[in-house]
């Protein structure tokens, strides 16, 4: 696994440099997801939605929330306590008034945490979510052995994750669009430069479809799926507990 990060020339390691790099973006954060992506992001996070919904948990934990939006859309679900955990504290900020905004304080709560050290006991989650944020990660694997760890059996675990596309023309199109547009909207909307850089770059070589099923197999998760999305340029997978 590649330990590429953040800021090339900081002596940090990886999980310090990601926390001090959303921290920095945490105000640009949302707006800029929505222009990368089109928007289609909205979209994605919504068939994370539908599957969880399927399994009908009342306790779920979203791991890596950021500003909590894909904790706000979990609230669509009957879970009585959505947890949303990120390690980093200005994300967090933000989430908290859109959740108090939206008047669901009683059933999210927003915990500033360590994905890859988390402070619930075994066994604690019917669902576990993520979304955009296995690849910050320090330790892929330590990370999702925690998520198992913390999942009830017959639990179900949903990644929303970027992905290459494997097809022609879409595959030389996004890594057009990776490697010349994002770093310049990126440089013209945030203020830190190096962040969307490392977000494209840790994209480009995360693992993804079958690679990324046989590290959740390894781990330990069953009935392993993937599920492409929008030609290839994100993909949804789903897993469970024994």
């Amino acid at each position: 696994m590649s330990k590429i990060k953040p800021y090339k020339n900081s002596d940090l390691g990886k999980k310090e440099q990601v926390t001090k790099m959303f921290d920095t973006i945490s105000e640009d954060y949302d707006g800029l997801n929505r222009v990368i992506s089109f928007g289609i992001d909205i979209k994605w996070r919504k068939k994370v939605v539908e599957l969880v919904k399927e399994k009908q948990p009342e306790t779920i934990l979203d791991i890596a929330t950021g500003t909590g939006d894909l904790a706000i859309n979990l609230a669509e679900t009957n879970a009585s306590k959505i947890v949303g955990l990120d390690i980093s504290s200005g994300m967090l900020d933000i989430g908290k008034e859109k959740i108090k905004n939206k008047n669901l304080n009683a059933r999210i709560d927003m915990v500033l945490g360590d994905s890859e050290s988390m402070p619930f006991e075994d066994n604690s989650f019917d669902a576990i979510t993520v979304a955009f944020g296995v690849r910050n990660f320090e330790s892929l694997e330590n990370g999702l052995k925690e998520i198992l760890r913390v999942l009830r059996p017959n639990g179900s675990f949903v990644i929303l994750e970027t992905s290459v596309p494997g097809k022609t023309p879409y595959k030389q199109g996004y890594r057009f669009y990776t490697k010349n547009v994002l770093p310049v909207i990126g440089r013209l909307f945030s203020k830190d430069r190096s962040a969307y850089k490392y977000l494209c770059e840790s994209a480009s070589i995360f693992p993804y479809g079958e690679a990324l099923n046989n590290i959740l197999r390894k781990t330990g998760f069953i009935n392993v799926k993937d599920f492409p999305q929008t030609f290839g340029v994100a993909t949804i997978y789903t897993s469970s507990k024994q």
